[in-house]
């Protein structure tokens, strides 16, 4: 799989990324089909899309390179996770019209939101499983009023 994933990257022109790129099988995987992370330029495939066939592994492993070329490009610039870098890089790959979420019958678990934050400005509420690790703002008031950029006014305020 590895291979495969180098050859692909290398056929982008993502030489540097290609030779650091690993992928593993991940036992731990559930419900998740695949996972990439770009600090650590890894892969992790969930080892039950094997008995969906090799067709089925090769699209998730797309998928999932994906996540990294599209960080790759952007450089330092944050993206959304399944943005238009992403869409786009998945077009390079060979993913036409790739959804955001798998379809596959692997088995779905839902965890209890424990976390609300309110955005002082439009007073919407967002609930969370986990909490957020650093300062965010309300991503439609910033769109709204800040051109889209962090602004402090629209901070999210963690309800008790």
């Amino acid at each position: 799989m590895e291979e495969t994933a180098r050859a692909l990257l290398r056929g982008m022109g993502c030489v540097s990324l290609a030779g650091e790129v690993r992928v593993r099988w991940y036992s731990r995987l559930r419900t998740t089909a695949g996972q990439a992370y770009f600090a650590k330029t890894l892969v992790r495939l969930n080892p039950k899309l094997m008995q969906f066939g090799m067709e089925e592994v090769d699209k998730t492993l797309r998928h999932e390179l994906a996540h990294l070329v599209a960080r790759f490009r952007a450089g330092s610039r944050r993206i959304e996770p399944h943005g238009p870098e992403w869409r786009q890089a998945c077009r390079d790959l060979g993913l036409a019209d790739e959804k955001r979420c798998h379809d596959l019958p692997l088995p779905r678990t839902r965890q209890r939101a424990r976390h609300r934050y309110h955005c002082p400005h439009c007073r919407r509420d967002y609930d969370r499983v986990r909490p957020f690790r650093r300062a965010v703002a309300c991503l439609e008031c910033c769109r709204a009023h800040a051109h889209g950029r962090y602004d402090e006014r629209f901070r999210l305020v963690k309800v008790r």
